[in-house]
């Protein structure tokens, strides 16, 4: 990962435009190929960002400074003008382990994959943990007509969880084996801004009662 801490200048050219004016602000270069803009205040999430698999070419401008041009497949740019730089480094982070589950988080997963009907009539599993660059897919499902459905799930539902569905539906429907996917946010509570945000990217909320769950999956009548 390479960050770099200067003060630059921010344009976004796509499905929607953005400014972003001269200001000292984060960068951070990932090795997924993202790029992401951060500030000092507001939010974890970044004022701007470009999702993976993306390109990166620094060049000087007229005025003598550097402008990094970010270009995603879909041809979308993040222009980064900088017009000074206070730090810049670069880490090997190694190999992430992954997100560790809280027990209930990791008992829900288990008890919705065994039972993914609950969720939508005719939701059947495909395969937990569904391995994709950016990381795995809780559960990737089939609905009744066929159609892929990506599902993430949550003990408690929040803007961070429909940001990460996102980012996976976006990778996910590159490929026209799998293309189109629709997504679930499945959990136990769902904020009403998550709720407003999920409806806003086409993403269905789904809520779910864990005792009634762990009521399916009776221990009295398993064999083992």
């Amino acid at each position: 990962m390479r960050l770099v801490v200067a003060r630059c200048q921010v344009d976004y050219a796509g499905r929607l435009t953005a400014h972003l004016p001269m200001a000292t602000r984060v960068l951070m270069l990932k090795a997924d190929g993202s790029v992401l803009v951060h500030s000092d205040g507001g939010s974890y999430k970044p004022l701007n960002w470009m999702s993976p698999p993306c390109t990166v070419r620094e060049v000087t401008t007229a005025e003598g400074h550097v402008e990094w041009v970010v270009t995603s497949r879909t041809d979308d740019t993040l222009r980064i003008l900088i017009e000074e730089i206070h730090h810049d480094s670069s880490h090997d982070l190694g190999v992430d382990p992954g997100l560790q589950k809280d027990g209930v988080e990791k008992h829900l997963q288990e008890l919705l994959a065994e039972h993914p009907a609950t969720l939508a009539d005719g939701l059947t599993l495909v395969r937990r943990e569904y391995p994709t660059a950016i990381g795995p897919v809780d559960l990737m499902c089939r609905d009744a007509a066929g159609g892929s459905v990506a599902v993430e799930v949550k003990r408690r539902g929040e803007i961070d969880g429909v940001e990460q569905l996102t980012r996976y539906l976006e990778l996910l429907n590159r490929d026209p084996l799998l293309a189109p996917v629709r997504g679930i946010l499945a959990a136990q509570e769902i904020k009403p801004q998550a709720r407003v945000l999920a409806g806003d990217r086409g993403i269905t909320c789904a809520v779910v009662d864990y005792d009634a769950l762990r009521g399916l999956d009776d221990a009295e009548h398993r064999l083992f």
